[in-house]
């Protein structure tokens, strides 16, 4: 049952517990409230500024599931004020671990202060959670996908186009560290992982990974420096950096070029087409 009266008084204290800048927002010079306004979370949380000043007020419908995880990252919960709110909300809280997707506040906090870099949170299977506006600009929207599609190891075997956006000196490298980074999370995660689950999907469809699958490779570990090959800036010669949450399985990846190189002044103007197509499309 949901405790209206306790669930309202949760969410605001946690509102007013961030300020602007804790979520990559601009304070503004005429701030009164003492955190963040209804309406910016509202935005961080993807839903009406009226549902969720009605859950404030103890009103309005109960929070589906899917509404309280949307919540939870919104006001960069930790995994324990996650599993509280879904609590006074009625609901079972998420299994943790992980399969987890509720992405932990520090890594928010460092990516919303990334606006003007590429990068992206994704789970040990290559799906992506979260990106900035510069991450979206280098690959696009990767938080599109849904189903075994949301992995991009997945969609490397299965989707000819995922693979157009790298080198092709690369892909034979790529196609063997995908498999071989499946198959130690198989065996790390057990038969009845989500890893096993795409694993099986793959054997049953697909030749090319049932090749590299029987050679059995295990620990081929990403290049350091990565080679794109944009389709508006061209070729791109990018360092990858990964700051791994290891409670959540979730790793930070930031792309940065060599400063004066030829890749940065590319990045440069990816920045402005990454902003004209934003405004474009909230315009």
């Amino acid at each position: 049952m949901i405790d209206r009266t306790g669930l309202a008084g949760f969410l605001r204290s946690r509102r007013e517990a961030l300020q602007p800048e804790d979520v990559g927002m601009p304070r503004g010079q005429r701030r009164r409230t003492s955190g963040l306004r209804r309406e910016e979370v509202a935005t961080l949380c993807n839903m009406s500024a009226d549902y969720y000043s009605r859950l404030e007020r103890e009103r309005g419908p109960q929070p589906s599931p899917q509404m309280l995880a949307s919540i939870a990252q919104g006001l960069h919960l930790s995994i324990d004020e996650r599993d509280h709110l879904f609590r006074l909300a009625g609901h079972n809280p998420p299994p943790r671990g992980s399969s987890s997707e509720h992405i932990s506040p520090g890594l928010l906090r460092i990516l919303d202060r990334l606006a003007d870099t590429p990068a992206e949170i994704v789970t040990e299977l290559g799906e992506t959670l979260r990106q900035t506006p510069m991450g979206v600009a280098l690959t696009g929207d990767t938080t599109r996908y849904t189903g075994p599609a949301r992995s991009l190891g997945y969609r490397w075997f299965t989707e000819p186009g995922a693979r157009d956006l790298y080198a092709p000196e690369e892909h034979a490298f790529m196609t063997r560290m995908y498999a071989a980074g499946l198959r130690g999370l198989v065996t790390l995660r057990g038969p009845d992982s989500r890893a096993a689950y795409l694993a099986g999907l793959l054997l049953e469809s697909n030749e090319e990974f049932r090749r590299v699958w029987d050679d059995h490779e295990i620990g081929i570990h990403p290049h350091e420096v990565k080679h794109f090959v944009h389709p508006e800036v061209g070729a791109l010669e990018l360092n990858c950096q990964r700051l791994v949450d290891p409670g959540q399985a979730h790793a930070l990846m930031v792309y940065t070029a060599v400063p004066g190189s030829e890749s940065y002044e590319k990045l440069q103007v990816l920045s402005v087409i990454g902003a004209q197509t934003l405004r474009s499309t909230s315009g």
